[in-house]
């Protein structure tokens, strides 16, 4: 199996390394100091459930030298996502599958119309990795768990010969019964907890125990609940409570990766994700106070990020 995982960050670190160790054919597409480290001294991933080292990790900068592959797991930015279809084209041949691993439910979409929407799986991810040093990764929290699947709900040979393959990897894989409510579901979880986060700049476990915020996330996550009903997303009655009663499992430290983006001063998923509840609810004329409220809090910081603000 030939498997190319476009970004080697925490996401893609992780998982691809543990393909790797497992056996796989796994050609990482890194840059600057992250790709020189890897390239000569592998991949390190320091982990609360076991470190490991992929040594001779395969590394590269250009698709075009890495050529067809059987898989491509996309593990970067929400906001990458439709420059990087562009440059992971010479990657994906005429069997080549694609899985997107992204925050928010858009990159299946812009995934498509680059590359072929019969090329590409509804795909999602939890974890809490990132860069601790070039080629070294740090898993600090969170049971790793990836899931993915035809995005029109049915079964698939493609699906299933992946899902073999993270099992035999030791990792929690799934390919769940609808891709699109689990995609919705991670959706709620992640908008609220990073905009909320972002806003307040605290902890999970701040969140969670201070009244208002935790009244806050709650009413984030019902504005995503009550857009994805709209959009014909069957999610289950209970998916807001069952993901307060996830985040009160979190250790307390825990950090959004957008959160830590807009603190640090990166340019950040925000448009991705409070942004598009307040597109969508928009669009379907469902009002999102709380989701507006986070996205245009930071929008000024996230313009500076990018350079469209100076203050």
């Amino acid at each position: 199996m030939r498997i190319a995982v476009f970004g080697a960050g925490g996401v893609g670190g992780y998982f691809g390394g543990r393909l790797a160790q497992s056996g796989q054919e796994v050609i990482f597409i890194a840059r600057g100091e992250h790709l020189h480290a890897i390239q000569a001294n592998g991949l390190q991933v320091d982990s609360f459930k076991g470190n490991f080292h992929v040594e001779q990790a395969q590394a590269s900068d250009d698709p075009q030298q890495v050529g067809e592959v059987d898989y491509v797991l996309v593990a970067i930015k929400a906001w990458q996502v439709p420059e990087a279809a562009q440059a992971m084209q010479p990657l994906v041949g005429e069997q080549t599958c694609v899985v997107p691993m992204q925050n928010g439910v858009d990159a299946p979409v812009e995934l498509g119309k680059v590359l072929g929407e019969d090329k590409v799986l509804g795909g999602l991810c939890q974890i809490s990795a990132y860069i601790a040093a070039p080629g070294h990764i740090y898993h600090v929290g969170i049971e790793p768990y990836i899931a993915f699947g035809e995005l029109d709900g049915r079964s698939s040979a493609r699906a299933e010969q992946l899902l073999q393959v993270f099992e035999k990897a030791g990792v929690r894989a799934e390919i769940p019964p609808d891709i699109q409510v689990a995609m919705w579901n991670k959706f709620l979880f992640i908008a609220a907890i990073s905009g909320v986060g972002a806003v307040t700049r605290a902890p999970v476990g701040v969140l969670r125990q201070t009244e208002g915020v935790r009244q806050m996330l709650e009413e984030a996550m019902q504005e995503i609940f009550t857009i994805a009903r709209a959009r014909n997303i069957n999610l289950p009655n209970e998916a807001v409570v069952k993901t307060l009663g996830f985040i009160d499992g979190l250790p307390p430290g825990v950090t959004a990766s957008m959160q830590r983006d807009i603190i640090e001063g990166r340019p950040s998923e925000l448009a991705s994700q409070n942004g598009a509840v307040v597109r969508m609810g928009a669009e379907l004329g469902i009002p999102t106070p709380v989701n507006a409220f986070l996205y245009y809090s930071l929008l000024p910081q996230q313009m500076r990020a990018r350079g469209q603000l100076q203050f």
